[in-house]
């Protein structure tokens, strides 16, 4: 009759066998998107293969950072040169192209040359806008699997606490059928069988709540898996990454993908401001002619044709209004960059440590749970249905107690669930294997 005599459907120590090979992931993953009778049970890791297998903004960011590098390369290429072609000096009351000495039809060719080092330093600019785009990537799979987890695990919590609750609605309704069969006895008072029909239908709304929740997560879930998300989930708990026993965050968070690609646009910005110290110097340019002249001199012999070469300056006089400006704009710039790399290292270090708090006194109450209350709550409740049953106590101290036991299976549940979370949460920070093992 006791709680003790329902399964125990939750492994506390289940661990995970070692990953499947990649191909037999992918093939999973593709069984659970095909399957419509949600057949196959969803586990965690092959949620997080879903998730990002099939996330546009991962992809997104990829392909920003190959768009730069084939744009570095076109940085550091001289610009296109220009052909020119027309005729000068002619007569405009003829047109005769061989009446005056003057008269020419010109080929050239003109050559611009940038600034100083401006395609090299445009070339670096690109190259680091790329290395930050493919850092935002990284991150963006970070965050994804964060995010995956932690909705898994609150869904994996309400499947959880539906069974549990459901487990317990079965005792409660025999103690209903056995409480009305006492009154009709004689044995209890009519007030005995009130309470236990009430305890019943507030059971039954706590399943309804647990139910709609369970839509919200897998609600959530489907953004990232799709149609996935409702198939019916593994019940062995969650088990992720180890996290590291040491950590230096001044030597961690500097090298999270997120700060990478702050440190990227940081450098970005700078080869900005060197490309406006540029501008200090002259940009010039190469014209080579050619002009051919027809007809003939008094003489009667051939005209000759003339050839010409000139050299354009620019002359960067006055720098004031224009280079001095744009040179402290972008230094603000970098200024600007370096706050916002500050900002994210700063708040890097507070989600860590926040976490790690957390994780580490969540896991004295799992302890706790595990050695002392879970324990006292099932003795508790098997020696209430004992008295009760000898006539020893009330009703509702048996109530009580079976309510007591409840509560604290569902509390162990959430603790465990929530620890599990911070150290998702810690595992974004921190790196873990998934990516070597994908």
């Amino acid at each position: 009759m006791g709680q003790s005599s329902l399964k125990n459907f939750i492994q506390i120590h289940a661990g995970w066998a070692r990953l499947m090979r990649p191909l037999a992931n992918s093939l999973i993953c593709i069984m659970l998107l095909l399957g419509s009778n949600n057949s196959y049970a969803l586990n965690l890791k092959q949620a997080e293969q879903l998730a990002v297998q099939s996330d546009p903004a991962i992809e997104s960011f990829r392909a920003t950072s190959r768009s730069f590098d084939d744009e570095s390369i076109a940085d550091n290429t001289l610009p296109d040169p220009k052909l020119r072609f027309g005729a000068v000096n002619v007569p405009v009351d003829s047109f005769d192209l061989e009446q005056e000495q003057m008269t020419q039809v010109k080929l050239g060719i003109q050559q611009d040359f940038p600034r100083g080092d401006v395609l090299s330093i445009k070339q670096k600019q690109s190259q680091y806008l790329s290395r930050a785009s493919l850092s935002m990537a990284d991150d963006a799979q970070l965050k994804i699997v964060r995010d995956v987890r932690e909705t898994y695990l609150n869904l994996f919590y309400e499947v959880s606490a539906y069974q549990i609750i459901r487990e317990t609605r079965k005792l409660f309704s025999e103690l209903v059928k056995i409480t009305e069969s006492n009154y009709a006895a004689g044995r209890v008072n009519q007030q005995d069988v009130v309470l236990a029909g009430l305890e019943l239908s507030r059971l039954d709304d706590r399943s309804t709540k647990i139910k709609t929740r369970e839509e919200e997560y897998r609600s959530n879930l489907a953004q990232w898996i799709g149609d996935a998300a409702w198939n019916n989930i593994s019940m062995e708990f969650p088990v992720l990454p180890v996290l590291p026993e040491q950590v230096d965050l001044n030597q961690l968070i500097p090298q999270h993908p997120l700060i990478r690609a702050e440190s990227a646009k940081v450098n970005a910005s700078k080869q900005m401001t060197e490309m406006a110290r540029q501008d200090y110097k002259p940009g010039w340019s190469l014209l080579v002619d050619y002009g051919f002249r027809s007809g003939n001199n008094p003489d009667g012999t051939e005209r000759s044709d003339f050839a010409t070469a000139i050299v354009v300056l620019d002359v960067p006089l006055f720098t004031g209004n224009r280079q001095d400006k744009t040179v402290s704009s972008n230094e603000q710039k970098i200024s600007a960059a370096r706050y916002v790399k500050d900002d994210k290292l700063r708040k890097l270090k507070q989600l860590y440590e926040k976490n790690q708090h957390l994780w580490q006194r969540l896991g004295e109450r799992e302890q706790l749970y595990k050695n002392s209350l879970l324990t006292a709550a099932t003795n508790n409740s098997k020696a209430s249905l004992k008295a009760y049953q000898s006539g020893v106590s009330e009703f509702n101290t048996l109530m009580r107690a079976q309510i007591t036991e409840l509560d604290v299976r569902l509390e162990d549940m959430r603790i465990r669930v929530d620890r599990t979370a911070a150290q998702a949460r810690l595992l974004y920070i921190t790196g873990d294997s998934y990516n070597e093992n994908k």
